[in-house]
């Protein structure tokens, strides 16, 4: 055996060491960012990982929003092994009771934006997702009213996608001259 193929069977090796030693929690793997626990999961996992956080007393959904990383494609770094995708769901809970909060980052393709609905956990949920359907386009699979709740139903496009056209409808302001 070289030393070539030595070395990189070891770095192998070490890989697959270092995937296998990620944390775990609710089955996603754990990261801290500004002091705060993050859970990364999968679009496969998202629900069953929510779920398992509603049951162990994280009772309140305080956020839900998406992130269009577009123009920052790879320069991110997360563990587990999970490739980074275009869009990113942020999901924030807080367990009252032990004064504690998560964050569940799952990444979602660009190519099929959609990702279980949280509704039947948290209800309040609806108007978040509807949000992320119409400003990123991203829908959420189960849902009992996926409508815009911001732009107008017959709008076209999602405004806050890197790759929306800005500037291309003009805004009349109410203080501003028409003069242009």
């Amino acid at each position: 055996m070289s030393d070539e193929t030595a070395a990189a069977e070891e770095a192998e090796a070490e890989a697959v060491a270092e995937e296998a030693a990620v944390d775990l929690r609710y089955g996603a793997a754990v990261s801290e960012s500004h002091g705060d626990v993050v859970l990364h999961a999968t679009v496969e996992t998202y629900l069953n990982v929510c779920s398992e956080a509603h049951a162990d007393g994280f009772d309140q959904l305080i956020d839900l929003t998406a992130v269009d990383y577009l123009t920052y494609a790879g320069e991110r770094t997360l563990p587990g092994g999970l490739t980074p995708e275009r869009f990113e769901v942020v999901t924030s809970l807080i367990n009252h009771v032990r004064r504690e909060r998560i964050r569940i980052r799952t990444q979602v393709s660009a190519d099929e934006p959609n990702i279980p609905s949280l509704f039947d956990l948290w209800p309040g949920s609806e108007y978040l997702e509807r949000e992320a359907f119409d400003m990123f386009g991203i829908t959420f699979a189960d849902h009992p009213d996926m409508s815009r709740v911001l732009m107008p139903e017959d709008w076209v496009g999602h405004p806050l996608r890197k790759d929306y056209a800005v500037g291309a409808i003009p805004v009349q302001f109410k203080a501003a001259s028409n003069e242009r």
